[in-house]
């Protein structure tokens, strides 16, 4: 599964690893709009525990009782994710749906305790934990100190490196509609827009049609903070 195989985790498992865990893992079909599943739901549900995305993307997100929701992030063709519930035995903390149409492998939580006997799986698993939580922590720190600016294009260059793919090698084109943008960054739809249309009468970026050109790359991956 050629995916797979150009994912920077998948190809750090060692073949043997790597061949179980496809082994282990079932073929599932969603649809557009299908929940993979809710907030809340047991870790072991019947759709499944670890999850590897073949083809389509998949939203995770919180959502709040009020109807509010945030994204937390799109998940391309080649990540697994679903591990922590599984780890610590816990209900499910977001809600995952199909975003298009998607191919996905699932392991069951049987399935994936087995492979958990496996050292070098095991300790692939605690590097994606560890990776993503350094990723949380991050956005963390972003919210509470970063303008607005700096938020929105850090956002973009993690998107343009496959958001939790952590590739390399970052695309200069992001596709994402405002809508998504901004349920991201926890802010409005206009205030996102507002903001926007100033890193483009900038050059930082330019707006497409579905899609964010991102023009400095470079100067934005070394943190160096956005004039106002």
């Amino acid at each position: 599964m050629q995916a797979f195989a150009d994912n920077p985790w998948f190809r750090s498992l060692a073949a043997a690893d790597a061949e179980a865990l496809l082994a282990a893992s079932m073929p599932v079909a969603l649809t557009q709009g299908t929940l993979l599943f809710c907030q809340d739901d047991p870790f072991d549900s019947p759709s499944g525990a670890f999850f590897g995305v073949v083809t389509g993307r998949i939203k995770l997100s919180i959502l709040h009782p009020a109807g509010k929701e945030v994204i937390l992030a799109v998940v391309e063709p080649g990540n697994w994710f679903g591990a922590g519930p599984v780890l610590d035995r816990r209900p499910r903390a977001h809600t995952a749906v199909a975003l298009t149409d998607a191919e996905l492998r699932t392991v069951s939580a049987t399935k994936f305790d087995a492979l958990m006997q496996r050292i070098g799986f095991a300790q692939a698993i605690a590097r994606q934990v560890a990776q993503r939580l350094r990723m949380a922590y991050g956005t963390m720190g972003d919210s509470a100190l970063l303008s607005t600016q700096e938020r929105i294009m850090r956002r973009l260059i993690a998107l343009a490196h496959g958001d939790v793919t952590l590739s390399a090698k970052g695309r200069s084109c992001v596709s994402a509609s405002q809508d998504t943008l901004a349920m991201m960054l926890g802010i409005s739809r206009p205030t996102l827009n507002k903001e926007l249309q100033a890193l483009a009468k900038r050059g930082r970026i330019s707006l497409r049609y579905g899609e964010i050109e991102i023009h400095d790359t470079a100067r934005a991956e070394e943190g160096r903070p956005v004039k106002t």
